[in-house]
């Protein structure tokens, strides 16, 4: 399986946000929604010309945001696009939480590549993500409820944004604390070793 580059993995990943943020600037919620929509498709199809493989969470999101969005314009209802955050972060916390419940790790299967961790480092990393992804969801129910949407539209934009890389950053000593020692076949497992070569 290919990999993405890092700078396509960064257009996969906040693409959509930009367009989204871009369009609202210069055309209103409606016109943000509309492009949302063709962005979200976009990136499926770039992630997928990387690696050959459509991401799980990407494709949530795509879902999600194709039938709010669709209805958000066909009804010219901007409750629905609203509460789209809402919908992916609860789907993002069922499909963590329900799949740990279950004794499969979504997140390892995610994050392999980058992180050795032992199961019970999988297993915590899980559940926090998971609690995480339901408290952003009630926090985008209360923004959207509260205050205009040009305020739901900064939060979702660089407060959802901010809030996501903070959490990632305060996982950091979990991850220290349950990596599993480098057993690659080169490195000496001991100082006799070390010292009889």
């Amino acid at each position: 399986m290919k990999k993405p580059s890092p700078a396509l993995k960064l257009v996969i990943d906040l693409g959509p946000l930009v367009a989204f943020f871009a369009a609202y600037a210069l055309g209103g919620l409606m016109t943000a929604t509309a492009v949302l929509m063709v962005a979200a498709v976009a990136v499926l199809a770039l992630g997928y010309a990387a690696e050959r493989r459509i991401a799980r969470m990407p494709l949530i999101t795509a879902v999600v945001v194709l039938i709010l969005g669709g209805l958000t314009l066909w009804l010219n209802d901007e409750t629905f696009i609203k509460r789209k955050p809402t919908v992916v972060y609860l789907a993002f916390a069922a499909v963590l939480l329900v799949g740990q419940m279950m004794g499969r790790s979504l997140l390892k299967s995610l994050l392999e590549m980058a992180f050795n961790l032992n199961e019970e480092g999988w297993r915590r990393l899980t559940v926090r993500w998971g609690f995480f992804f339901i408290a952003m969801a009630v926090f985008n129910e209360i923004v959207w409820r509260s205050f205009s949407t040009d305020v739901w539209v900064k939060v979702k934009v660089f407060g959802f944004l901010g809030l996501t890389f903070l959490f990632g950053a305060l996982q950091i000593p979990l991850i220290r604390r349950t990596t599993l020692p480098d057993e690659s076949p080169d490195a000496p497992k001991d100082d006799s070793q070390r010292l009889s070569g």
